[in-house]
């Protein structure tokens, strides 16, 4: 499979990278569907009084941890089910893992099939290869920089803006949204994959999302890159590009949309609609 990282300090190929993550992603899908429809075993639990965690989960995680650092043993380490395990090694190594076993947990649980195994490596602060596993749906998304975003072979672009853009965002933007485009919107269902939302967006299927406060990096990262590679881009609501793997994991609200959907959203709509 793809090399580790030498002796001397230089970085496998991202392409090898994204080989990896592409190969742990699926069979981390397939443990997943073990565990989906209700399974007897899915053994859901609470972590920090308000978040669901399921065995499916867990075994996700547990895979995905000893697969890839078994094949990159000098990289960071940074998944929403074992958090920060590695927190110094992962702000000094030269590349990490960024992930969710998977993103939309509460879907999982429910027997929908909107969630994801999302899987990132992140170098400088930005992802430089990615991949969403989506097994219930049938879709895999991946990136690399520079290489261009994919679902199922096909190459990735967002949208030229709809006359009423499609846009996920809460009731509460409603106001907001309508000074932002005077021509009308349209208003998504809640989705309840963040990750499956932001690569809604690139493969043209939403305008644009808005995010409140307090998702992380494992959220964003994979999502972000496919976003970007596919000619759209992740933003804090003051346009600030959103960075990844430093101290602190948790984002601020964010918006993400093609350059001309965000120009117009941009001053217009605030996070203080979040409530």
């Amino acid at each position: 499979m793809a090399q580790e990282v030498k002796s001397d300090g230089d970085l496998a190929p991202v392409e090898h990278d994204l080989a990896l993550v592409r190969a742990a992603a699926e069979q981390a899908g397939r443990i997943a569907l073990t565990y989906f429809h209700g399974h007897e075993e899915m053994d859901v639990r609470m972590k920090g009084g308000t978040s669901p965690v399921s065995a499916g989960d867990l075994a996700a995680d547990t895979f995905l941890r000893e697969f890839l650092m078994t094949a990159r043993p000098a990289y960071g380490w940074l998944s929403e089910e074992s958090v920060d395990v590695s927190r110094t090694k992962r702000l000094t190594a030269p590349r990490s893992f960024v992930v969710d076993p998977i993103d939309g947990t509460r879907a999982f649980i429910d027997g929908r099939e909107t969630w994801c195994v999302s899987v990132a490596v992140v170098e400088d602060g930005a992802a430089v290869a990615g991949v969403l596993e989506c097994p219930a749906l049938g879709f895999t998304y991946h990136a690399s920089t520079g290489g261009g975003a994919w679902k199922n072979g096909d190459r990735l672009a967002v949208r030229p803006p709809r006359e009423r853009p499609i846009v996920a965002a809460p009731k509460s933007f409603a106001p907001q949204l309508e000074r932002a485009f005077p021509a009308g919107f349209e208003r998504h269902a809640h989705i309840p994959s963040l990750a499956y939302r932001i690569a809604m967006v690139a493969d043209g299927s939403l305008d644009a999302t808005l995010i409140k406060p307090n998702a992380h990096d494992w959220d964003v990262a994979a999502a972000g890159l496919i976003l970007r590679e596919a000619g759209g881009r992740l933003a804090e609501f003051n346009g600030t590009t959103v960075g990844l793997n430093a101290e602190s994991v948790i984002k601020p609200a964010m918006m993400a949309g093609s350059d001309a959907i965000l120009d117009a959203m941009f001053g217009v709509v605030t996070a203080d609609a979040f409530g």
